[in-house]
């Protein structure tokens, strides 16, 4: 700033805080329909799903014990703007992320105006990482890296690397060089030191390493099949029977069934099943043998009520 350069901040979540506790019982508030909790959003009061968009204002008190007061744990990006407001009361700071870019206008105008220099500090999520070419960031921050990382999924450290390579690439890409900071409580972990040295090859082996001891893409193909019912008890029960049949099938190749990590949305819980199939066999002959499955499952009358639906190669 003392330079009259420009800074990006990089937080890959969205509102003022993840959830709100009860300072007196700990209780959180959670979606009624979805199983996760409700995001604290200070702009407008609210309490938001970001699966269903269920929303209601901020208790006064605790709606559990009714004496506590509800307090904002963690951040995101609307937080990130109110302290550093605080922290640079002078400077000129701005934010794109879903909440403000929902219409062309407002990410036009986000833009536009980092763009020409009249923004000092603009804080985003994932929109900020690809495709722009601001000439006057000379810093880049990437705040708490260890969300991407701990991301379960078997891609969270190629996709990490790639955030956050893309990101820091926003800065220093004129004539002077940029900085960028990564903000981690590991920062021995093999993606953070390919990210600092550049190392794509090094990430490239060491992934596909992984991928080749526990047989997953490219070494295999996969295929997701998701069940869903608003009746927990009858959706396992399918994914209990459809179990048993995929896997006179199948054999080793299924995994599951499991609850995903929001295992209820809108209302309906989900169970999923991830098969894993040879690269050289046919994938068609998979998901004929899948049809099958699904139509002996949808032949029992209990369960012609549970949705289900396969996904070859779930991103």
């Amino acid at each position: 700033l003392q330079a009259g350069s420009q800074a990006i901040l990089f937080q890959n979540r969205r509102g003022f805080s993840p959830y709100v506790e009860c300072g007196h019982c700990g209780w959180t508030a959670n979606c009624p329909d979805c199983n996760v909790s409700l995001t604290y959003h200070k702009s407008d009061g609210s309490l938001r799903c970001h699966y269903c968009g269920y929303r209601i204002p901020v208790p006064a008190v605790c709606p559990s014990c009714g004496t506590g007061s509800l307090l904002p744990r963690g951040f995101g990006t609307e937080k990130i703007e109110q302290e550093l407001a605080a922290i640079f009361p002078e400077a000129a700071i701005d934010r794109l992320d879903a909440d403000t870019s929902q219409s062309a206008g407002g990410y036009r105008r986000i833009v536009e105006a980092f763009e020409q220099g009249r923004t000092d500090i603009l804080i985003g999520t994932q929109i900020v990482t690809k495709g722009f070419d601001f000439g006057g960031v000379s810093l880049v921050g990437i705040l708490n890296a260890d969300n991407l990382l701990n991301y379960p999924d078997f891609r969270a450290g190629e996709r990490a690397f790639q955030l956050m390579t893309q990101v820091g690439g926003r800065a220093g890409r004129r004539s002077e060089p940029g900085t960028v900071v990564i903000q981690t409580a590991q920062p021995q972990h093999p993606v953070i030191e390919q990210v600092l040295r550049g190392d794509y090859g090094a990430m490239v082996r060491s992934q596909l390493a992984e991928r080749r001891a526990f047989f997953y893409p490219p070494y295999c193909r996969l295929i997701a099949v998701v069940m869903r019912h608003r009746d927990k008890e009858l959706l396992w029960r399918a994914a209990g029977a459809f179990a048993g049949s995929a896997r006179e099938v199948f054999g080793r190749r299924l995994l599951g069934p499991e609850a995903p990590p929001v295992d209820r949305i809108r209302g309906r819980f989900l169970v999923r099943f991830l098969l894993k199939i040879e690269r050289q066999s046919p994938s068609a002959e998979a998901k004929r043998l899948l049809q099958e499955l699904f139509d002996r499952l949808h032949a029992r009358t209990e369960f012609r009520s549970v949705e289900v639906a396969a996904d070859v190669d779930p991103m």
